[in-house]
């Protein structure tokens, strides 16, 4: 394997942006952004690959991305996108918004590689006002027992080639464990190797902090 800071910061990045970006995945994106309004912190933001599908009622984008390879390849989606796009930041456990600042959060792809998944969504919950919506499109465990296997015996590998990315994390559960009230949810596989395409694509609602579930 390469060195391993080489290899995160010159190559992970043209991987991610190559496997995140296939046709079959431009359906998920575009239905996963739908009634995104306002004011808009994208955790992940990686290359830019939302940008085509954000809806003309999104105001700004705020994007939190820490790989400078992946917001260097972002920066002719950007400049082509229909809506402003600011990188404000590096890393989604530590997001620099004001408490309640945005109206929605989006994440794609996110939620598996991150340290710290609790974390994060609690930044979220923070900077999403009250009533606020977070969309989420991820991978996780899937529900056949067999396929399940084959995630956790794969998740080593996965997490080490992949920069921590995990197979195994559930991705609904996390979501309410943080205190977000799902209103919509749905799980199905993607074309592509079962271990990798089980996806979850949802909304859910910020409660406020006066009705944390957390």
């Amino acid at each position: 394997m390469p060195d391993v800071g080489f290899y995160r910061q010159h190559i992970l990045p043209r991987l991610v942006d190559q496997a995140c970006g296939t046709a079959a995945l431009e359906c998920w994106r575009a239905e996963v952004t739908t009634g995104l309004t306002g004011r808009v912190v994208e955790i992940g933001f990686g290359s830019g690959l939302n940008t085509r599908h954000y809806p003309p009622e999104v105001e700004v984008v705020l994007a939190v991305e820490p790989a400078a390879l992946a917001r260097r390849l972002a920066a002719k989606r950007i400049a082509t996108a229909t809506v402003p796009v600011e990188h404000i930041g590096l890393d989604g456990q530590d997001i620099p918004l004001d408490d309640a600042s945005c109206d929605a959060g989006l994440s794609t792809f996110t939620l598996c590689t991150v340290p710290d998944p609790a974390k994060v969504l609690s930044e979220l919950r923070r900077v999403v006002r009250p009533g606020g919506r977070f969309h989420f499109l991820e991978h996780g465990i899937a529900p056949d027992p067999t396929v399940a296997r084959w995630q956790h015996r794969l998740d080593p590998l996965q997490r080490r080639l992949a920069d921590g990315c995990h197979l195994t994390r559930d991705v609904p559960s996390l979501i309410t464990e943080a205190g977000f009230d799902v209103e919509r949810s749905e799980q199905r596989y993607a074309k592509g190797p079962k271990p990798w395409s089980w996806l979850t694509l949802g909304v859910a609602v910020n409660p406020g902090p006066g009705d944390d579930n957390a």
